[in-house]
């Protein structure tokens, strides 16, 4: 499905990581693991063909994904640390303007219940402009449940500043996403219950 062939990461006068290969087909959970600043958010962007490398390539179904920027980007559901909202629009507003822009449209009602799904009932009136941060992530997430025909999830520290009850259900639905056929590249800082089995590739087993 995906594959990565000896990436190198730049950053500034810094190389991050070089000669980083990794390969993720239908079904698997990929957890990208390294200390702070030492590329996994980086890696994710290169992933998702959202930056370029200093070296190497990405590949979808076997071929260079800047060839195919469309579709690929179409099969690929790329969530980051920081979600872009318009402070002005409600939780709900907001979501459905992003399934919108994605082109998978999705109605006020099926935007309330992914938001309810999430923890954010209490905040469906409310202008994101007076939501935490950790609201504001959840806003971002309530994508996933929405966005399921994508067979690929690129996901930066989805599990941040969740409560428990919507840490179980994320980690619910990433397994359904891999039982259907789907594959899931994540960052995460804390150990999450998950019943597919879990690959782990550390950044730092790369750096210079």
């Amino acid at each position: 499905m995906l594959e990565a062939h000896h990436l190198a990461c730049q950053r500034g006068d810094r190389l991050l990581f070089h000669r980083l290969a990794l390969a993720v087909k239908p079904g698997e959970l990929l957890r990208i693991a390294g200390a702070n600043g030492m590329g996994k958010t980086s890696l994710l962007r290169l992933l998702a063909g959202l930056s370029s490398p200093a070296a190497g390539s990405v590949s979808w179904h076997g071929d260079y994904i800047q060839h195919q920027r469309e579709s690929f980007h179409a099969a690929m559901l790329y969530l980051g640390h920081a979600p872009a909202l318009n402070d002005l629009l409600t939780p709900a507003e907001n979501l459905r303007f992003a399934c919108a822009v994605a082109a998978t449209p999705a109605s006020p009602a099926t935007c309330s219940e992914a938001l309810t799904r999430i923890g954010l009932q209490r905040q469906l009136p409310l202008p994101c402009k007076v939501l935490s941060q950790g609201q504001r992530r959840r806003v971002g997430l309530a994508r996933l449940f929405l966005e399921t025909q994508r067979p690929l999830w690129i996901l930066d520290e989805p599990f941040t500043a969740l409560d428990a009850a919507a840490v179980s259900d994320l980690a619910a639905t990433l397994d359904a996403h891999c039982a259907s056929g789907g594959a899931v590249i994540f960052t995460s800082h804390q150990d999450v219950a998950l019943r597919t089995p879990e690959r782990l590739l550390d950044v730092e087993a790369f750096a210079k």
